[in-house]
């Protein structure tokens, strides 16, 4: 088979359908989760809201919400069996990944696999299985927690962000792979940046030049939260995105052409049609064909 063939069936691959009744949840979810994430910053000292005490009751708050919103967007986006099927599948591999690399350096090897599938699969089916697969590790490696419903939303944003990229139909070859490693290295350093905010409103009444002030202005408070990123997560976050630019300019030619045949073997965009069927046609002694 020629590179042209091969190139017309990549390009049948289709990503999973996503309906406008998909597209409002998921533009709900994002509201909400850039609320829950900034709340803090933009909460008056005197309004009771900026306190460490508050936040995990938020944070067991969004957990049912997250798992409302992958439900809703499984049975709006047009998942069949088949796309479950691949969306555990998938969910099972990135979080037997995450304990490879967790705690080492921030190498976490699932973010590259998040990248791909997003890619292929589209933002609505990657936005649910970076939840899913968040959830899928944490019950995995006990990391059960009130920071694991603000990982969910990170790496649904994370997975979902891959699928939104350009040229899914028809941008191949090294520009894809140049595109796919910028975008996970700074993907990765945005997970690391916005997973930062939910720990930072945590550390507070240290009094240190770094330390989260609910009675400061927001730009000063937006001054000791750059340092606290500087001096805290830095070095992961660099880690994370140096792991994932390595593994897509190495893997991802193999693991993009394996993805995209499932994608177009699974048919994804197909719709079952139903008709009355076909009545054999008459021969000219009256009988239909096979009568005696």
């Amino acid at each position: 088979m020629s590179e042209k063939e091969v190139g017309a069936r990549e390009r049948a691959a289709r990503p999973v359908r996503l309906g406008p009744k998909s597209v409002a949840v998921l533009l709900l979810t994002g509201a909400v989760g850039v609320v829950a994430f900034g709340w803090p910053l933009l909460a008056g000292a005197g309004s009771g809201l900026a306190h460490a005490k508050d936040a995990p009751w938020l944070f067991a708050a969004l957990l049912p919400l997250l798992v409302a919103v992958v439900v809703a967007t499984i049975s709006e986006s047009g998942m069949d069996a088949k796309a479950v099927a691949m969306l555990g599948v998938l969910a099972a591999v990135g979080a037997a990944l995450r304990p490879l690399g967790a705690g080492t350096a921030g190498l976490e090897p699932m973010f590259f696999l998040m990248v791909l599938s997003g890619r292929v699969l589209g933002p609505g089916f990657g936005f649910v299985l970076g939840s899913v697969t968040m959830f899928a590790s944490a019950l995995l490696t006990g990391g059960v927690g009130p920071w694991m419903p603000f990982q969910m939303l990170s790496m649904g944003w994370f997975t979902m962000g891959a699928g939104l990229l350009p040229g899914a139909d028809r941008l191949r070859g090294r520009a894809e792979l140049a595109m796919l490693a910028v975008y996970g290295c700074v993907a990765a350093f945005a997970y690391g940046t916005v997973m930062n905010l939910q720990g930072w409103v945590l550390v507070n009444g240290l009094h240190s030049g770094i330390s989260f002030d609910e009675g400061a202005p927001l730009h000063e408070n937006l001054v000791r939260f750059l340092a606290y990123c500087a001096a805290t997560s830095l070095g992961w976050d660099l880690g994370r995105a140096a792991l994932t630019v390595v593994l897509t300019l190495t893997l991802s030619p193999t693991l993009l052409k394996a993805l995209r045949r499932a994608t177009r073997r699974a048919a994804f965009d197909a719709r079952a049609v139903f008709g009355e069927p076909e009545q054999p046609e008459k021969q000219p002694g009256g009988t239909a064909p096979g009568s005696p």
